[in-house]
């Protein structure tokens, strides 16, 4: 019963990060604030929301967030207020836009290009070794079987 006690205890853990003396008095702005801190990263904890980490940046983090709102920010004004401070990397999900383009599209590009490679050296090997090569002669053709054992 202990065992159980413990492990419901520990798996409850995230959903205190948030702190009692940083939650909102208008249940609206809370939920909002909620919302957004699912979707920004902490810097400290890589890749847990700012919403779960224990973090006292993430802490910072979420409170900037409610002065925020507060202060009559939308939603996309207090995440575009955080990523100008912080930087793009403080979104949990990547926006496709701008050079994130180069990032997203890298690794199928490469793959394609590699294949490409691969593709152009095998092709490059079979016409070296292709019908066109004179045949072993009968003479060479016992010396190599006297070197192979055969």
């Amino acid at each position: 019963m202990k065992r159980l006690l413990l492990i419901l205890i520990l798996l409850a853990a995230p959903v205190w990060a948030v702190q009692p003396d940083e939650i909102l008095d208008d249940p609206v702005l809370e939920d909002r604030a909620r919302e957004i801190s699912k979707g920004l990263r902490c810097l400290v904890c890589r890749n847990e929301s700012i919403d779960e980490s224990n973090a006292s940046l993430a802490r910072d983090l979420r409170l900037l967030v409610r002065e925020r709102l507060v202060a009559g920010d939308t939603d996309e004004e207090a995440v575009e207020f955080i990523v100008d401070r912080y930087g793009e990397y403080v979104l949990l999900t990547p926006t496709a836009t701008g050079a994130n383009w180069l990032l997203w599209g890298a690794g199928p590009l490469m793959l394609l290009l590699a294949g490409g490679l691969g593709y152009g050296y095998l092709r490059g090997r079979a016409r070296a070794q292709g019908p066109d090569q004179t045949p072993l002669s009968a003479e060479e053709q016992a010396r190599l079987d006297d070197i192979l054992g055969r």
